[in-house]
This record gives C-alpha cells, structure tokens and sequence, in this order.
C-alpha cells in the first residue's frame, strides 16, 4: 500500500471541521478534494461571513455554516485554520462542546499548545506549523500531538497536514518555534533573495520578464538538483565554483557582506519572536496609589 492509499484509509469516513475558511482554510480543503483523499460530505466549513461561505460552497460543493460549534459538531477532526487574534473568540464558542474524543489542529502561530488548552478546555490537542507553499500541495508542515491524541488520530492528522505537502512530527514545542523561524518563515527569506536576484538582473539590462524567469528555474532547478544529488550544499556550491572565475568573484562580495551571518541573525530573531508570541500577554498594570 502506497502512502496516498494509507492515508485514503486513514481519513476514510472522517468528517473534518475547518474553522476560520480564509486562505489557508480553503487551502486544506482543495489539496484534500483534488488528492481525492475525502468527498465533500466529509468536509464542513465555518465561516462568519456570507459572501465567503457561499463562495466556498459553489466553489468546492462543502456544507459552510455560520456558527464555529455547529461546524465542530460531529467532525472527528477540529481544524483551526483561523487568525491568532480570534482564538479567544473562538474558544467561547467552542468550550464545553467539543467532545473528549475529538482531536483538535491548530495552524496558529504563536498558539502553545497550553493556551489551546486554556482558550478550548481540550485535551486530545495537535499544534502544527505550515508554510505558505501548502497553499498548492508543496509545502512542509511540523505538528506536534499532545499525549492524549491516539494512534489512529496521530495517522488521521498526518494524512491531512500529508496533503499540503510533507508533514514532520517532532517531540517538543520548542521544535514548532525553531519551525515558525525556519521553515514557517522561510519562504519570505527565499522570496527576498528572489527579488534581489531579479532586481539585478534588470540592473544588468534584462527585461524584467526574462530575468524573473532565469531566476525562478534556477532556483527550481537548484532545489530538485540538490535533492536529487543527496549531496551537502558546500558540495554543490564548490561544483560551480572555479577558481577565479565568475561564481567565486560573486561569493566573495556575499561572504564580505556577511550574508552567512545576516540569514542566521534573521532566524534567530524570528525564533525569538515566535517563543515571544506564545508568553501570555501581560494584563494592564495595577493603579498606583
């Protein structure tokens, strides 16, 4: 049995629950329709606004409610595919009327799996963090179960985040912080030094078109070449890389400019900030006096 087969059978008569329909939520349902890894009727959608919700309805053929409990009822997966901001209005809704055997996915960034606890009063609870490319099937997603969550759910889960692209379990919520830095936040750094690359381009004389696609195929190319190669990047990069010649002149103005240390002072403060997002936030100051 494949891996597609094993996790049709995972989600075979699942019913799944998508609270909050904006990008990411559609997202999940139409990389899970077009997989053909569920139907339609195992799909329900809430969504606060009527426009939205009948977008996604004719759009996808799923049921798309206006009340967060209503959709949640019944589901066996709870996805949380909303912003970090409504979760405490969300959990209003949701507390008390989740049943203990449901398990509940979070897509929060910031959202500890202990104030998910606080906000839902749930237990069976998986924190998990994609990337923007889940958005058509190539991203990488990290989650995390709590202890409460069963076999056979970890499987279901896997299976749903498994269609936005790869998924990684990993054992600490300090990993999904270390994530939301590398991989979470990792598209903007390579879309930053795309736009470099093609504002170069131009600078040297390209019309903007052909420059964008010089620098989208080598970037595409380089990526397939390097996971196909199973070599370490210093070996790939010392490949292209003659003595005295173009790419050696070239990486010398990057490692002069300290771009080696600019990237990783970039994930490190994401890190901090992720950590930072998931602290409580302060209460106002008590008066004086």
């Amino acid at each position: 049995m494949n891996a597609t087969e094993r996790d049709i059978e995972a989600l075979r008569g699942k019913r799944i629950a998508l609270i909050g329909c904006g990008v990411m939520g559609e997202a999940i349902a139409a990389t899970l329709l077009r997989g053909e890894l569920v139907t339609r009727d195992q799909l329900v959608g809430a969504e606060p606004y009527e426009e939205r919700r009948n977008l996604l309805a004719e759009r996808y053929g799923i049921t798309m409610l206006a009340g967060n409990a209503e959709a949640a009822e019944g589901a066996d997966v709870v996805m949380l595919t909303i912003k970090p901001q409504s979760l405490a209005k969300v959990g209003d809704d949701l507390r008390g009327k989740l049943r203990d055997e449901q398990v509940v996915v979070s897509i929060l960034a910031g959202a500890t799996v202990e104030r998910l606890r606080g906000a839902l009063g749930h237990q069976r609870l998986v924190r998990a963090m994609p990337n923007t490319p889940a958005q058509i099937g190539q991203g990488v997603t990290v989650w995390l179960p709590t202890v409460a969550v069963t076999d056979e759910q970890s499987e279901v889960v896997a299976a749903l985040l498994g269609a936005m692209g790869e998924a990684l379990r990993v054992e600490s919520e300090e990993m999904v912080d270390m994530a939301t830095a590398l991989s979470a936040t990792g598209p903007a750094y390579i879309f930053l030094v795309m736009e470099a690359l093609i504002d170069a381009g131009v600078h040297m004389g390209f019309p903007r078109r052909i420059a964008e696609d010089l620098v989208l195929q080598t970037m595409q190319g380089s990526v397939q070449f390097a996971r196909e190669s199973g070599l370490h990047p210093a070996e790939l990069r010392n490949m292209v890389t003659s003595p005295g010649g173009t790419t050696a002149a070239a990486l010398y103005q990057m490692e002069k400019g300290s771009l080696r240390t600019v990237i990783s002072r970039a994930v490190w403060a994401a890190y901090q900030r992720a950590v930072e997002l998931g602290q409580p936030a302060a209460g106002p100051a008590m008066p004086q006096g």
